[in-house]
C-alpha cells in the first residue's frame, strides 16, 4: 500500500490486444488472471470490442473467452459489422449499476430496435466469416514483409496488421500521407508505424491493391 497511490479495484484485460498489433490472450491465461484476482478481491472487466475475432483464431466458443470476468464488452460494429453498436453484460447487480451510470452520463437511447436488429445480424451470421478477415491480414502481412524497409513487429494472429516503416527514411504520417494520395486510407500509431485492420468490407483484391501501395510508398515509386 502507498499513501500515494489508488489502491487496485480492478483489472481490464483487452482481447485480442490492439495496440500488440490483435494478439490474443489464451483461455488459461484468462482464467489464471482471474483466478489471482478474485482471490485479492478484485473484479475482472474484459474489453472484448474484438473478442469474436480471439475466438475464431482459437477456435473455440467465445463463451469460454469470457466466462470469469465478472463484466465484458464487446462491439457490434468492428469485426462483426453492424453499422453501430457495443454491448455490456455481466451480473443483474453489475448491469443495474451500469444502467444508473449510463442514465447519469446520458447514454440511454429511444427507438433503438433498428439498431439492435442490426445487432442481431452481426451476432447471428458474422462470426463465421471472420476468419476470411484473419486470412487477410496474413496476406498483407506476409506481403509487407518481404518489402525493403517494412517490419512486421507483431506475429499477425487475427485481423490488425501494425508495420514498422522506420527504415524507410519516411516518418508514418508522411507514409500516411503518401499512401493517401495512392487512394489507401492507413492511420499511424506512433511516429514509425502505421496499422492496417481487415474486415467484411476489404475484400482480398482490396489487400493486394493496398499492399501494391504501401510497397511503392516504401520504394519511393
Amino acid at each position: 500500500l502507498s499513501p500515494y497511490r489508488a489502491d487496485t479495484g480492478l483489472i481490464v484485460i483487452e482481447n485480442t490486444h490492439n495496440m500488440a498489433g490483435g494478439t490474443v490472450t489464451p483461455i488459461e491465461t484468462m482464467r489464471d488472471v482471474c483466478r489471482r484476482a478474485h482471490e485479492m478481491g478484485l473484479r475482472v472487466h474484459l474489453d472484448g470490442a474484438r473478442i469474436f475475432n480471439a475466438a475464431t483464431y482459437l477456435k473455440c466458443d467465445v463463451r469460454e473467452l469470457v466466462a470469469d470476468a465478472d463484466t465484458v464488452m464487446f462491439c457490434l460494429s468492428k469485426g462483426l459489422c453492424a453499422p453501430v453498436g457495443s454491448l455490456v453484460a455481466g451480473t443483474a447487480e453489475a448491469m443495474a449499476r451500469a444502467r444508473l451510470y449510463r442514465k447519469r452520463l446520458g447514454g440511454g437511447m429511444r427507438q433503438a430496435g433498428v439498431l439492435a436488429a442490426a445487432g442481431l445480424i452481426a451476432l447471428n451470421e458474422m462470426p463465421q466469416r471472420l476468419a476470411e478477415d484473419h486470412s487477410n491480414a496474413r496476406f498483407l502481412a506476409e506481403h509487407l514483409g518481404r518489402v525493403p524497409g517494412i517490419r512486421i513487429p507483431h506475429r499477425v494472429e487475427t485481423n490488425i496488421v501494425i508495420f514498422d516503416v522506420a527504415e524507410t527514411g519516411l516518418a508514418a504520417a508522411e507514409f500516411s500521407q503518401r499512401l493517401k494520395a495512392k487512394g489507401v486510407l492507413c492511420n499511424p500509431v506512433d511516429g514509425v508505424s502505421l496499422r492496417l485492420l481487415t474486415h467484411h468490407d476489404v475484400s482480398r483484391q482490396d489487400c493486394e491493391r493496398a499492399a501494391e501501395a504501401i510497397e511503392a510508398v516504401a520504394r519511393r515509386l
